[in-house]
Order: C-alpha cells, then sequence, then structure tokens
C-alpha cells in the first residue's frame, strides 16, 4: 500500500508574534475588552485538525518568508473573488487555500498566487501565517514527483460565537480596521499517482478585512480553529 505524502494544508506556522500583536492591538482595539475575543485572536480557541494529520512548521522555511515576485506567475492558484461579504470571501479563500497542484505549479507560483489574496495594508496583513501553508522546497519537490493535486469543497462559514459578541457587546469596535474573524469547515480530497488518493475533513479561522465598498481581503490564518 502507497503512503500518502503530506497534504499542503497540514502544514502552518500560526500568526507571528509581531503580527499577531499589531492584529490584536490596530484592528479590535476596542474588543479586547470582550475576554472571548482576546482568546479566539491569541489562539485560545479548540484547535481542529484532520484525522491522522500532523502540523508542523516545514524545515527550512523562514517564517516571515517573503513571496516571490508577480512576474512568477501564480499557476493554478485561483484569483480572489471581487466579494465585499466577510463570509463568502472566507469561504473562497479558505477552498484556495487547500487546493494545489503540483503538476503545474511551482512552489514559487504558489506563494505567489496565495499573496494575491493578502491585504495590501501591512498594519494588518499577518503573510507569515498564510505563506507557512506551504511545504518547505524539499518537500514540495517530492510531492511534485508524485503529481500530489488537491481540490476542496466548503460545507459552511460562520463568524464564531466569541466574535458575534464582541460586536453585539460594541459594534462600533469593528470600525477601525474592519477586520472580520470567520470559520470555514469543508473538505480536502488529494490525489497523486497511480490512482491514490484519499479525502479529508478541513477547518480553519480566518481574518478577513473588508472595508466599506472595498472588496475584501486576507488578513492572516489564526493559529488555532474557533467555532
Amino acid at each position: 500500500m502507497k503512503k500518502r505524502l503530506p497534504s499542503l494544508s497540514s502544514y502552518g506556522s500560526g500568526w507571528s508574534a509581531n503580527r499577531r500583536i499589531a492584529i490584536v492591538a490596530s484592528a479590535v482595539a476596542v474588543l479586547l475588552a470582550v475576554a472571548g475575543i482576546v482568546a479566539l485572536l491569541t489562539g485560545g480557541g479548540n484547535g481542529h485538525q484532520a484525522p491522522g494529520t500532523a502540523a508542523p512548521t516545514p524545515s527550512g522555511s523562514p517564517s516571515s518568508e517573503a513571496a516571490p515576485k508577480p512576474s512568477s506567475g501564480s499557476g493554478s492558484v485561483s484569483q480572489p473573488p471581487q466579494i465585499a461579504e466577510p463570509v463568502a470571501y472566507a469561504k473562497a479563500a479558505a477552498r484556495m487555500l487547500w487546493s494545489y497542484d503540483t503538476r503545474d505549479t511551482s512552489r514559487d507560483q504558489q506563494l505567489a498566487g496565495m499573496r494575491a489574496w493578502m491585504t495590501t495594508e501591512t498594519t494588518y496583513t499577518d503573510w507569515a501565517s498564510v505563506s507557512g501553508q506551504v511545504p518547505d522546497p524539499v518537500l514540495w519537490s517530492r510531492m511534485a514527483d508524485q503529481d500530489q493535486h488537491a481540490t476542496a469543497s466548503v460545507t459552511e462559514g460562520h463568524y464564531p460565537s466569541a466574535f458575534k459578541q464582541a460586536l453585539a457587546d460594541d459594534p462600533s469596535a469593528i470600525t477601525e480596521a474592519y477586520i472580520y474573524v470567520v470559520t470555514v469547515n469543508g473538505t480536502q480530497q488529494i490525489a497523486w499517482k497511480k490512482g491514490g488518493g484519499g479525502a479529508e475533513e478541513r477547518a480553519v479561522t480566518l481574518a478577513v478585512q473588508c472595508r466599506p465598498n472595498h472588496d475584501c481581503t486576507l488578513a492572516a490564518i489564526a493559529p488555532s480553529v474557533t467555532q
């Protein structure tokens, strides 16, 4: 029986300390008085990991890795949609994060494609939490040798209860950075050479920025899933 290679989505470095502080202090400063949102944004929620998968940080892949220049192309990575609703954008972002194709997309192209989804507001963006989802170059090469690729389906997306409670307590707090916390659940289908494959449940909590009269963008991936 052929051993399945690690999936792309089983890798992640979580929010970097500096970016986590910036997001908490700037994006939701007023919400800090609410214990639930503090726990949410600092990874206090219960994580969800599909059975049989681990989540190590890719060796040799710095958490602050810079995104490749746009000229490298984005391969099979989908383009960010023009959506102004946080949950809808988060669902599209999760589908993108859980999908990849090493047959026609290099690691640099994967990173460049993912970078296109990010907010350009440096105060609120945590690129390290997103780039950390991509395996290091050696492992990506091994995956490519086996033609490993994945597609994803999303079953639902919602605002975690702590975030909804925080907004209910102080609706104006969101107006500083317009960053919304959304949890998405779905399924990832993985396949490789000689008919190998399988499906696994996935869940992720995302920070999405949706300013009025602007399309949404991705700000960060939370270090753990909060329902």
